[in-house]
C-alpha cells in the first residue's frame, strides 16, 4: 500500500488552498483527490465577480480565484488524482478511492485534510405538495446548467430561497432574459450577504417576499404555477393568505449541508449545528491527525474566508507530519490546556469548538453566526465569567459570518480559565 505524508479529499478552494500552505510549510508528499474532472470545484459555475478582495486585494471570478490557486499547485508540482470518488476512510487514514483508470485503490495517509465542500438541501427535504414535474432545480443546478452548459433553463421563474446562490441566480436569470416573479424566504430575514439583495434583486426590481413559502406546485408534466403562503412565527402557512403565480420553473435555494459521510464513516465527534466535525484552534478533528476545513466544516459566505481557513489546515497538517517523523528525535510537546468555547444568547456556533492556550498560536481566529437578525448589538467574549472584550455591531445576520480574534498573551492572567463564551449583549 503507497503511502503520502498529506492528502487532500477535495480539489475545491478549500483543499488548494490548503495543498499551496502544506507545501509552503515544508511537506513534501502531498496528494489532492478530487472526484470532478478538473479542480476549482464550485468555482468554476460561479462567473460572477466579486472574488478575491481579501485574499488578492482585487475583484476577481470565480474561475479566475479558482484558477490563481491551481497555478500555485501546479508551480509547486503538487499531484491531484482528477476524477477519484473517495468512498471510505478509516480513523487509521486508510482512504479508499475508485476512479476509471486506476479502478479500487487504498493508500495511506500521515495526515488527511478534509475539504469536501457542501452540497445543497433538495425538494425531498422540503415536504411541498404536488407531483414531480419537469422545471423544478435547486439553485446550484440552474447555474451549472446556465454558466457551464449553456443551456436556459426557464423563462417565467420564482425562486423559493433567499440563500446568496438563489439571490445571485435571480441576477442570472434576468440576464438571461427571464422573468423572476418573486423570491420567497421562509424566515423573516434574507440568509445572503446584504449586498446581493442590493445588487441582484433591488438594482433589478425583483421582490423579495419574507416570511413566505411555496405551498404548492401545480403541473404535471412541466411546472405551471406556485402557490405561497405567508407564514406565522412558527413557520407554518397562514390559512387566506395564498398567492399564486404562473411560472415554468422553481428554484430552490434552501440550504447547504456539508458533505460530511466519509467524516462520520471514520468516527469523528459532529457538532450538529454546523454539521460538520468539531475541532481545535489547529482545525483538528477528534480523530488525531485529520483536519477540516472550508464548507465541509462550516458554511461559510466568503471564499476569501475559505482559503484563510484552509491555509491553517494545510499548515497543521504538515506540522503534524513533521511532529510526528521527530517524535523519537525531540522532547515531547509541552502539556496543553484545552479550553471549550460556548455559542451563548444569539451566537449559534463557533469554529473552533475548543482551544488550546497553552500551544495556541499568537493569534486565532473564531468564526460564528448567530440565530437571527440583532440591531445594535455588542459581541463579547468571556473567560469564564470575567469579560474580556466587548465590541458593538449595528448589525448582526444570520446570513454574514461574524469573527473575534483571541491573543495568547490575552490569557496570561487567566492560566486556569475553564471556558471561553462568545455572546450578544444589549446595552
Amino acid at each position: 500500500m503507497k503511502t503520502h505524508d498529506i492528502v487532500i479529499i477535495g480539489g475545491g478552494p478549500a483543499g488548494l488552498a490548503a495543498a499551496a500552505a502544506a507545501r509552503k510549510a515544508g511537506a513534501e508528499d502531498i496528494l489532492i483527490l478530487e472526484r470532478d474532472q478538473m479542480l476549482g470545484g464550485i468555482l468554476n459555475q460561479c462567473i460572477h465577480n466579486g472574488f478575491g478582495l481579501h485574499t488578492f486585494k482585487e475583484e476577481l471570478t470565480g474561475p479566475e480565484y479558482a484558477s490563481r490557486f491551481i497555478r500555485m499547485v501546479e508551480e509547486e508540482q503538487i499531484p491531484c488524482r482528477l476524477n477519484a470518488m473517495v468512498v471510505s476512510i478509516t480513523k487509521d487514514k486508510e482512504i479508499t478511492y475508485v476512479s476509471r483508470e486506476e479502478g479500487l485503490v487504498t493508500i495511506q495517509a500521515k495526515a488527511i485534510v478534509l475539504a469536501m465542500g457542501c452540497r445543497e438541501r433538495p425538494r425531498g427535504a422540503l415536504n411541498i405538495p404536488g407531483y414531480r414535474p419537469a422545471g423544478i432545480f435547486s439553485a446550484g443546478t440552474a447555474q451549472r446548467l446556465v454558466n457551464m452548459e449553456g443551456y436556459h433553463v426557464g423563462r417565467e421563474v420564482v425562486i423559493l430561497g433567499s440563500g446568496d446562490i438563489g439571490l445571485i441566480m435571480a441576477r442570472r436569470m434576468t440576464l438571461e432574459g427571464a422573468k423572476v416573479k418573486v423570491v420567497a424566504e421562509l424566515m423573516p430575514y434574507s440568509g445572503g450577504l446584504k449586498r446581493n439583495i442590493v445588487q441582484c434583486l433591488d438594482d433589478y426590481g425583483i421582490p423579495l417576499k419574507l416570511s413566505h413559502t411555496v405551498v404548492e406546485i401545480h403541473g404535471r408534466r412541466r411546472v405551471e404555477g406556485v402557490t405561497l403562503a405567508q407564514v406565522g412565527p412558527d413557520r407554518k402557512p397562514i390559512p387566506g393568505t395564498e398567492e399564486y403565480y404562473s411560472c415554468d420553473t422553481l428554484l430552490l435555494s434552501v440550504g447547504l449541508i456539508p458533505e460530511n459521510e466519509l467524516t462520520r464513516g471514520m468516527g469523528a465527534s459532529m457538532n450538529p449545528v454546523t454539521s460538520g466535525p468539531r475541532v481545535n484552534d489547529r482545525l483538528e478533528t477528534d480523530v488525531e491527525g485529520v483536519f477540516a476545513c472550508g464548507n465541509v466544516l462550516h458554511v461559510h459566505d466568503l471564499v476569501d474566508f475559505v482559503s484563510e481557513e484552509a491555509a491553517l489546515a494545510g499548515e497543521s497538517a504538515a506540522a503534524f507530519v513533521k511532529a510526528q517523523e521527530e517524535a523519537g528525535k525531540a522532547a515531547a510537546e509541552p502539556e496543553g490546556h484545552a479550553v471549550c468555547l460556548q455559542a451563548e444568547n444569539g451566537v449559534r456556533y463557533t469554529v473552533p469548538q475548543t482551544l488550546d492556550i497553552r500551544n495556541m498560536r499568537d493569534t486565532v481566529t473564531v468564526r460564528f453566526r448567530v440565530g437571527d437578525v440583532f440591531k445594535d448589538r455588542y459581541v463579547a467574549v468571556y473567560y469564564d465569567d470575567q469579560l474580556i472584550s466587548r465590541r458593538k455591531k449595528k448589525v448582526l445576520a444570520p446570513g454574514e459570518m461574524e469573527q473575534v480574534v483571541l491573543k495568547k498573551e490575552s490569557f496570561l492572567p487567566y492560566p486556569d480559565v475553564k471556558k471561553i463564551t462568545i455572546r450578544t449583549e444589549v446595552e
